[in-house]
């Protein structure tokens, strides 16, 4: 998967009691890639908030559980844009060890005006920075 990539460690404490990754800390180490993807791009989501007025909401979710990763695991999470659309981002993203792929999920996020969460277009700075949807 092209895109960007941000490592992860599990801790103990995304363990569940079987010793494995619980189910909804992938949820975590999907959104952490995203907002280091964006961070990446020159943009903090607080300052997007006060200074353009909009913020980013998941608003779907689709998982694929296929492997998975235990306490101490050095995990890599991918993103990339599968969909672009005015107002919203689709995200193709992979936890994977090594080139083991263990989790896939597909996540659409919605721009929203901070005040209202009515969605809003993607400021223009992001989308003249952004790559293009694949």
């Amino acid at each position: 998967m092209n895109g960007f990539a941000w490592p992860v460690r599990v801790y103990y404490e995304d363990t569940d009691a079987g010793g494995v990754v619980y189910y909804a800390n992938y949820l975590r180490f999907l959104e952490r890639a995203r907002t280091e993807w964006l961070r990446s791009l020159g943009f903090e989501q607080d300052a997007l908030a006060r200074d353009a007025g909009v913020i980013f909401a998941v608003r779907r979710v689709e998982v694929d559980y296929l492997k998975p990763a235990r306490f101490n695991d050095a995990l890599t999470v991918h993103a990339r844009i599968a969909e672009r659309g005015r107002a919203s981002l689709v995200f193709a993203q992979e936890v994977r060890r090594g080139d083991e792929v263990l989790v896939k999920g597909m996540v659409k996020v919605a721009c929203l005006e901070a005040a209202s969460f009515r969605p809003a277009p993607i400021p223009a700075a992001i989308v003249e920075v952004m790559p293009h949807a694949d």
